[in-house]
């Protein structure tokens, strides 16, 4: 993903359609943070967090945290008991963070000592799988 520009993996349909569950964090420079969720249809009690992203500038000063907590309330007040997220095996950062908030990995095998899902999003495409019960 490095050199794609975030307007290609974050198609306007994702605000059209989510905006009710996906929240921005904005300072003087402008977009600081974003998460990108929804709400389980096939599932009623699961809400999804689809995408996330903190402006380099401004990681590690609790933004991510703040966006996470807050559609975990909005989640909550809809009804759903459990919060599922995606990340990609090399992603180490991405993994800590969702241990932290107490999230729960799960996957079928153990690819680079991490357990994940393997051809998760088609070949070679493997994942590590979180949920958390809210």
């Amino acid at each position: 993903m490095a050199g794609t520009s975030i307007h290609l993996l974050l198609p306007p349909l994702f605000f059209q359609h989510f905006s009710d569950t996906s929240f921005i964090a904005e300072d003087d420079a402008g977009l600081g943070a974003f998460l990108i969720g929804f709400h389980s249809h096939a599932q009623p009690e699961v809400a999804y967090i689809h995408f996330v992203g903190v402006r380099p500038d401004l990681r590690g000063l609790g933004l991510a945290r703040t966006l996470y907590e807050a559609f975990f309330a909005e989640a909550r007040a809809a009804g759903c008991r459990r919060v599922d997220a995606i990340t990609g095996v090399p992603n180490r950062r991405s993994q800590a963070f969702h241990a932290a908030l107490g999230f729960e990995a799960s996957g079928d095998t153990d690819i680079d000592g991490v357990r994940a899902w393997h051809d998760y999003d088609g070949p070679g495409e493997h994942r590590v799988a979180f949920s958390k019960a809210i």
